[in-house]
């Protein structure tokens, strides 16, 4: 192994020289505090606003703890965008930057999930599975679902990854189903077939062999949860988009059980076993629909009347099919692949259906409702106008399970350009199961419903906030409408629809609206189409990368999304000086999970609607607000059309969450200085 590499100061400035960058010192504390983090093994928190340069200053001294030590590196981002951005950008030019201070080039790769690569035994004539039945009686849908598998199956001879992100144009959900398999289908690289050309093994061989390994939050989740190593043997773990990570282990932690999936786990095992086996799961999956038919979507606080013979009654059917369908036979993968891929499909969906009523059957065992593991409801989805009712369970809190698989296994590295809310990293903290870092906090309870963690144990860590480069008072302004009244439900009222329309014509176009929901968003442009000259987009006209593209690349063009433009959205330059929000994020008030975390909290003496509610408003509202300010040439305003974020008791805890933008709650101010910053472009 190297020694006596250059430290990490020296590295981070032959990179910052090599890619043509200016120093900076918050880049440098950022990049230093992640090496002292490495050296002592305590987990470290770090604030680093838009412009900090964050992407280099925690993969230097990864990369050099990588080659000092010969140990991998795992690097964990919540999106596609930022993954693409490590690995096609930042990466190859750190390694190209590095590798005469470090006497050989750092080696990368990413890593995703098994049913992201093509499965080359689906590929094979006759191993893809039958449509949905729905399909059936589609013949457009059938037509179009051919098409794409047909377009997969030829690209299956050119592609080198498999990856379904390499794919362009891309395909339906449905149609790359056809090709690839989950963990839990996979026949294995030693009993496949094709094993040896498996895409998903190579891209994990590969990822065995380098420093860095990119992946995704919900891929360190399943590494974590499973207990079986999906990830190369690691001591470092730096996950970026921190705020996302609890949201996205929720997500994977989360399960289901709705009649359509009983129902076709019990399909795919007909051709396997006898008649009645599989009809009497077919019977059980019947009998949970007409359950679910006759109660109302909600919250369970216990079990309703009949869930617990209508659950028992799929439990022991999948059981009864699982045991029927029996062992492999040695050899029976090699001899007859279709077979074999077709047994581990119908073994993966009926495992599935048992374990997910097992969870729900056993949910309700612990009688204090804050101290349950899982908090279950029904809804009722809308799927293309019928709706598809559907038992979840989801758990009441990760914090446990981070704490035990993540934090005592590695050194972990967060950062987010919003980490802090309320002004402290306390919320987060305790979400993710580490102690309060603070003497007095905000909130002496969990929104998980847990005891914070003593810090008398062996877990210790560290919080900065680095700053940005960026002058918030004199680049940007918040403007707060107060004079608007309070957002209703019945969508965007007059008045918000002429303040809108002033700003956007003041601005010149050059607008990012962000609005609570699809159905704002398509209101208010409509009605700016209608009011205005210069053009509006809208999300769901194109693709979402289309529309930032020619967003960005048009500065008259206005573009008006949800949610997921509040976030990544990266249009540096005059095509975007003003960001409007419609209204404070907040979550719907009659979400299931978060009303049961705001319930824990009470429970226990704490504010809920801060501890949950509050502080999702206040992460999502900052990365809003982030979207402005993208270079350290910019100037713009952003404009919170929502009145309680001066007027409401909680608007000083969400404000302290925000840039310290100059602000006003003055219209004409604004229109003056959007106005001035129109003029001024060239």
């Amino acid at each position: 192994m190297p020694e006596n590499l250059p430290n990490v100061p020296e590295l981070l400035r032959t990179a910052v020289r090599s890619l043509g960058g200016a120093e900076r010192s918050n880049q440098l504390t950022m990049a230093s505090a992640v090496a002292h983090s490495i050296d002592t093994g305590e987990h470290l928190a770090v604030q680093a606003g838009t412009g900090t340069g964050k992407s280099l200053a925690y993969l230097v001294p990864s990369v050099r703890h990588a080659v000092q030590s010969g140990k991998t590196v795992i690097v964990s981002t919540a999106t596609i965008a930022l993954q693409r951005q490590l690995i096609d950008r930042d990466m190859p030019r750190l390694a190209d930057a590095l590798e005469g201070s470090l006497g050989r080039r750092p080696h990368f790769a990413i890593l995703k999930g098994r049913n992201n690569y093509l499965c080359m035994n689906k590929i094979h004539p006759g191993s893809a599975e039958e449509p949905p039945t729905d399909e059936l009686f589609d013949p457009f849908a059938v037509s179009r679902l051919g098409r794409e598998v047909q377009r997969l199956t030829e690209w299956s001879s050119d592609t080198e990854t498999g990856d379904r992100d390499d794919l362009a144009p891309g395909v339906s959900d449905k149609a790359w189903r056809q090709v690839s398999v989950t963990a839990r289908e996979c026949l294995g690289k030693s009993r496949c077939p094709v094993g040896e050309d498996c895409f998903a093994e190579r891209a994990r061989a590969e990822a065995s062999q380098v420093d860095v390994v990119v992946t995704n939050h919900a891929l360190l989740a399943i590494d974590a949860i499973t207990g079986i190593a999906i990830l190369p043997e690691h001591d470092v773990v730096v996950i970026d988009e921190a705020h996302e990570l609890v949201d996205r282990v929720t997500n994977v932690a989360t399960a289901e059980l709705a009649a359509s999936t009983i129902s076709a786990a019990a399909r795919r095992c007909a051709k396997l076993v006898e008649e009645q086996d599989a009809d009497r799961l077919e019977a059980a999956g019947e009998g949970w629909a007409a359950l679910l038919e006759e109660l109302r979507p909600e919250r369970w606080e216990a079990l309703p009347p009949g869930a617990a013979p209508a659950l028992a009654a799929v439990r022991d059917a999948a059981w009864s099919l699982r045991t029927a369908i029996g062992p492999s036979r040695p050899g029976m993968a090699l001899s007859d692949p279709e077979a074999a891929a077709a047994r581990n499909t119908a073994l993966a969906s009926v495992e599935e259906v048992h374990d997910s009523a097992v969870r729900v059957l056993s949910a309700f065992d612990e009688p204090d409702p804050a101290k349950r593991h899982d908090v279950v409801w029904l809804a009722a989805d809308d799927n293309r106008g019928s709706i598809r009712r559907v038992v979840r369970m989801a758990p009441l809190s990760v914090g446990g399970l981070l704490r035990s698989r993540l934090f005592a296994e590695s050194t972990v590295v967060l950062t987010s350009a919003t980490l802090t809310v309320g002004g402290s990293f306390d919320g987060l903290a305790v979400n993710w199961g580490l102690p309060a870092e603070s003497s007095v906090v905000i909130d002496p309870a969990m929104a998980t419903g847990s005891e914070a963690p003593s810090d008398s144990g062996t877990l210790k860590w560290n919080a900065l906030d680095v700053g940005s480069p960026f002058d918030h008072a004199r680049a940007g302004i918040i403007y707060i409408a107060k004079q608007l009244p309070p957002p209703g439900r019945d969508g965007l009222s007059p008045t918000y629809l002429d303040e809108i329309a002033e700003l956007v014509e003041a601005a010149g176009g050059r607008t990012l609206g962000l609005f609570s929901s699809m159905r704002a968003a398509k209101a208010a442009s409509e009605a700016m189409r209608d009011r205005l000259d210069t053009p509006i987009l809208c999300q769901g006209d194109d693709s979402t990368g289309a529309l930032v593209r020619a967003f960005a690349g048009d500065e008259p063009t206005s573009l008006f999304g949800t949610l997921s433009l509040w976030q990544g959205v990266d249009v540096p330059g005059p095509s975007l000086s003003l960001v409007i929000l419609d209204r404070i994020p907040f979550p719907r008030p009659d979400d299931p999970l978060l009303v049961a975390r705001q319930k824990a909290v009470e429970s226990r003496g704490g504010n809920g609607f801060l501890s949950v509610a509050a502080n999702h408003a206040a992460l999502l509202l900052a990365q809003g607000v982030g979207r402005l300010l993208r270079s350290v040439d910019d100037k713009g305003v952003v404009a919170v059309l929502d009145p309680r974020l001066a007027t409401a008791r909680y608007a000083g805890y969400l404000r302290a969450s925000l840039p310290p933008f100059w602000e006003t709650s003055d219209p004409e101010v604004v229109r003056k200085a959007l106005g001035r910053i129109r003029d001024s472009r060239p």
